[in-house]
């Protein structure tokens, strides 16, 4: 693989994300270290918060990037900012190690299941399913009451794990609009609830 010899930045000046992206397509290894100092530790978190492994997270962090080498022709600037692309990359092959760690486990257990005998199996609780089930249909309709960018705020934090930054980042808002949705509309839903149950 060739990599090109391309002028360093000037001293002081931090290059935009599109013009390292422009030197990675020309193979330039000191871009893609630039975007890897810039955007490693955050995906790395992004990673490590779904994968729950930090040796696995470090490896699929180095796939990432090293896709990101390989594919920077597929990332285009104009359909949008780098971080929310690369954040989506990362949290693609995080949820694809953790669908093949669990198939691997399904697998064991299906060979493992003759070795043990049928656990005794619990009556079920109609009344607690039938409460959690109302429940989750409240919270559900008031989710869906929520202006959009507070409930997919709520959704990324709660349901991906997101922190803000990350949300913020993948949402192309400012931090403090994204923290002000989030406690508006868990405070909105927090009073509904309440409502509902008196």
């Amino acid at each position: 693989m060739l990599l090109a010899v391309v002028q360093p930045w000037p001293e002081g000046k931090q290059p935009a994300d599109g013009e390292l992206m422009e030197r990675v397509l020309r193979r330039d290894a000191s871009a893609l270290e630039t975007l890897y100092d810039r955007y490693g530790r955050p995906v790395y978190s992004l990673v490590l918060r779904i994968a729950q492994q930090p040796a696995s997270a470090e490896e699929i962090v180095q796939d990432v990037f090293l896709q990101l080498w390989k594919s920077a022709d597929r990332f285009q600037a104009s359909r949008g900012a780098l971080a929310p692309w690369l954040f989506t990359m990362a949290r693609n092959r995080a949820l694809d190690f953790l669908r093949l760690k669990g198939e691997k486990q399904r697998r064991r257990e299906d060979s493992q299941e003759d070795d043990f005998p049928e656990p005794a199996i619990a009556r079920p609780d109609a009344e607690g399913a039938i409460d959690l089930s109302r429940r989750a249909e409240k919270v559900r309709a008031l989710m869906s009451s929520l202006p959009d960018g507070q409930r997919k705020a709520i959704e990324l934090a709660y349901f991906e794990g997101m922190s803000h930054s990350e949300i913020a980042a993948s949402m192309g808002e400012p931090l403090g609009t994204v923290k002000s949705w989030i406690r508006g509309g868990l405070l909105r839903l927090r009073e509904s609830l309440k409502e509902a149950r008196s």
